[in-house]
């Protein structure tokens, strides 16, 4: 895919989530989230640190550090707006399709083309889009050219095994049989579409 239409691709997505998290009250921050490990101020913190750590490798940073945790301090939606404002900003460098990026999150052993990394940051930020949505309670609509982008970004995740690591971006995939669209890209990076469960509030 050509480069400046995943950024455009990209940006969609990731301002889809801030959209959402625009929304947040401080009561929402304890609720559970479909990311089983965390509450929402966990997802939230997480989401936030990504941003910065994908911005710094936009940049050649590949220091393991831009990739710790965050604290999201006393105003958590605008700690987050100002992380997808860095993340954008350096995504759109004039000569971003040149550059090498270290994701130490990912490996040591070596660097990733622009392409692949915003193609990574681009399918996260479809799931955690659909994360915030559902922990919130919220309706989202991607445009198809963001839905199939996203799916064909996630069909060609391997699964197996290496999905149970610690750490690991994505978990095992679930049956994505007779689903399309958003619901078949988050099972098959691990989420259940039908979260919550029908039992819970």
């Amino acid at each position: 895919m050509p480069i400046n239409e995943l950024r455009i691709l990209d940006a969609l997505a990731t301002r889809a989530s801030l959209d959402l998290v625009a929304r947040v009250e401080p009561a929402d921050l304890a609720k559970p989230t479909p990311c089983e490990a965390w509450t929402l101020h966990g997802l939230l913190a997480h989401m936030t640190t990504q941003h910065l750590g994908f911005a710094a490798a936009a940049g050649g940073d590949g220091d393991p550090d831009r990739w710790k945790l965050v604290a999201l301090g006393d105003d958590p939606v605008a700690t987050y707006r100002d992380s997808v404002n860095r993340v954008l900003n350096a995504f759109a460098a004039n000569d971003i399709a040149d550059r090498k990026f270290p994701l130490p999150e990912f490996t040591t052993e070596f660097t990733f083309t622009a392409e692949q990394a915003i193609g990574f940051h681009f399918v996260d930020y479809v799931v955690h889009s659909w994360d915030v949505a559902r922990t919130l309670g919220l309706p989202l609509t991607f445009q198809k050219e963001v839905l199939d982008a996203a799916l064909k970004i996630a069909e060609s995740v391997p699964d197996g095994q290496s999905r149970l690591a610690p750490g690991s971006a994505f978990g095992p995939a679930v049956d994505a049989e007779g689903l399309s669209g958003l619901d078949r890209i988050v099972a098959l990076l691990g989420r259940s579409p039908g979260w919550p469960p029908a039992h819970r509030a």
